[in-house]
């Protein structure tokens, strides 16, 4: 049985720190590599994606119409990753998969047709799907994708992504050989997940692909890429009714179900337990901590007067904020003294 692939592309994804059960919202978590592998059906051997693709070609400005390029941060510049979105809307609605931008602190989209570059925030994501919504900053005028939800075994289709992160758009012919195909997905920490339903295609498909088009024979997005074969000759993709049943859902404010919507709050710290607070084992430079004063080897004491025995009671106090406000903080430094600020929280990366 062919092992499988997520399609996004890893361009670099180096721990900042060795963490101990720290907590999303307030630590930073080793890099996330974009491109983890996807587990076989049963039977099959986990093995990296490292297949290049031999048949793809640049794609024509029919099959990039609508199609644009994500590059992102990770961790707060740990590493970097890149894969490919849909646009739906002329003002800057996005769809691409949620591994493109899981982990990431900053998201940058690009339209190839114009070469111009936008900063986009994600409003929200299902990972169980593997979907995400972003909207670009200040974007008009952008060519969206045509949709048809109508596809069938033997269709011709054409797959189209940022192959390999190179930032430009390729495209790869195929036939649709399965139209409910499911497979099961193993994430970087040995966890497991299933994605069903899905479009198979012996198109290749490689990493950087995540998230952009398969096109029917019409020039129409009949699904979202998403996952591959290790070898790339067989590629998966989201049914596009799928894609956009959930993008509705997300852009009316609707965290039912497996939705999360935007992000979730961050002091930019790594921390451990410790006696009387958590002990600070590193700060993010420009972070909330780092403007509030607050330095590696300190012991984080208190959070809007609640004192803080343990993780959980920070992530109870986090979670009743969102990035932009402000809380106060009380901590020891390292020579004992103690200090309390107040700090605007940031972003934290993804989930």
């Amino acid at each position: 049985m062919t092992p499988l692939t997520r399609t996004a592309a890893a361009l670099a994804a180096t721990p900042l720190f060795l963490l101990s059960a720290a907590l999303p919202a307030t630590a930073v978590a080793s890099a996330t590599a974009v491109a983890v592998r996807f587990g076989p059906p049963p039977g099959g051997d986990l093995v990296p994606a490292t297949s290049s693709s031999a048949t793809a070609t640049l794609a024509s400005a029919r099959e990039s119409t609508g199609v644009v390029l994500i590059d992102t941060i990770v961790d707060y510049g740990t590493g970097e990753a890149a894969g490919t979105g849909l646009v739906l809307s002329s003002d800057g609605i996005v769809v691409t998969n949620h591994h493109v931008v899981e982990g990431s602190t900053q998201v940058e989209v690009t339209d190839p047709a114009t070469g111009t570059s936008y900063v986009a925030d994600v409003v929200g994501y299902e990972p169980d799907t593997d979907v995400a919504v972003l909207k670009l900053e200040d974007a008009s005028g952008l060519a969206t994708v045509e949709t048809d939800t109508t596809v069938a075994t033997g269709d011709e289709v054409t797959a189209v992504g940022n192959s390999n992160g190179g930032g430009v758009l390729t495209a790869a012919a195929g036939e649709v050989t399965d139209t409910g195909a499911d497979i099961t997905v193993s994430d970087d920490n040995g966890g497991t997940e299933q994605l069903t339903d899905l479009i198979e295609v012996d198109a290749t498909v490689v990493p950087g692909d995540s998230g952009g088009a398969l096109l029917d024979d019409d020039g129409e997005v009949v699904g979202m890429n998403v996952a591959a074969s290790s070898t790339g000759t067989t590629g998966y993709a989201i049914p596009i009714a799928t894609v956009l049943d959930l993008a509705d859902q997300i852009l009316a404010g609707d965290a039912s179900g497996a939705v999360t919507l935007g992000y979730g709050p961050a002091l930019g710290l790594q921390l451990a337990q410790a006696d009387g607070g958590l002990l600070v084992a590193g700060v993010v430079g420009g972070s909330a901590a780092d403007d509030a004063g607050i330095t590696p080897g300190s012991v984080l004491t208190d959070l809007d007067g609640t004192a803080l025995d343990g993780y959980q009671a920070l992530a109870a106090l986090l979670a009743k904020h969102q990035p932009g406000d402000r809380v106060e903080v009380t901590w020891l430094d390292a020579d004992g003294a103690s200090h309390t600020a107040t700090a605007t929280l940031g972003r934290a990366p993804l989930a």
